[in-house]
């Protein structure tokens, strides 16, 4: 399996986390919120669309939203691909991380 990057690792998993809400808009608003940095709306659906092209995500239009003109939403889910790839990053994660001493101590 090939490994995927940390940014496009961030955006799978908050994916995951806003389930049924998960559209531009809101990835962007949450990665910001969590990693205390400003992610652009452009570098949010760059890595989307590369998520997509991967088969790591799967994308459904809404139905046109009065409140935005009369503009559809594009919500992203994951795929069972996405997920083995989130489940392969944490092991491989928690392998290289397993006993190593405190940072603290050293």
């Amino acid at each position: 399996m090939k490994l995927i990057s940390r940014q496009e690792e961030i955006l799978l998993l908050t994916i995951w986390r806003l389930v049924n809400n998960a559209y531009g808009v809101t990835i962007r608003e949450h990665v910001s919120e969590v990693s205390k940095k400003y992610w652009s709306i452009g570098a949010i659906y760059d890595i989307l669309d590369r998520l997509a092209r991967k088969g790591l995500v799967a994308t459904t239009i809404s139905d046109p939203i009065a409140e935005r003109g009369g503009k559809s939403r594009r919500y992203y889910t994951l795929t069972k691909d996405g997920h083995d790839s989130l489940e392969h990053v944490k092991k491989i994660q928690s392998t290289l991380w397993d006993n190593l001493p405190d940072v603290a101590t050293e």
